[in-house]
Order: structure tokens, then C-alpha cells, then sequence
């Protein structure tokens, strides 16, 4: 029975991916500045580019922490 539950885990995974992946996609059509938020640094030099997205990080955390504890409260 191991296998039947790792396989639950492993479908869940992927909806959430899915699920994840149509929310960016839908951000991006409605020109929401993910990723170009102030505070996202970006560096260009000669021969390279360096992106460290901050601000879309932190925003990400506090929205995902937001939900994972709405989700845990709503289990009790």
C-alpha cells in the first residue's frame, strides 16, 4: 500500500504544478508585474546578466504562507 500513497502524493504534485502554472500564466496576461516588481535587482554587464527577483520572492512566501495556513486551519 506504500506505492498507492506515494502515487496520491505524486498526482497531487502535478495538479498543484498545473494549478501554478495557469495562475502565471494568467498573471502574465493581465500585465501583472511579476517578476519587474521594485526591489527585483537586475545586473548587466558586459558578457553577462545577473536576475535576483527579491521582491517577487517575497511576495510569493508571504501569499504561500498565507495559504498553507488558511489550508491547515480549514483541516482542523
Amino acid at each position: 500500500m506504500p506505492s498507492m500513497e506515494l502515487g496520491k502524493v505524486l498526482v497531487f504534485l502535478g495538479a498543484m504544478l498545473v494549478v501554478a502554472g495557469v495562475v502565471v500564466m494568467l498573471l502574465g496576461r493581465a500585465h501583472f508585474p511579476l517578476g519587474r516588481l521594485p526591489g527585483d535587482f537586475l545586473y548587466r554587464g558586459k558578457n553577462t546578466t545577473v536576475y535576483f527577483p527579491l521582491a517577487t520572492s517575497m511576495l510569493v512566501s508571504v501569499v504561500l504562507s498565507i495559504l498553507l495556513y488558511l489550508i491547515s486551519r480549514w483541516r482542523r
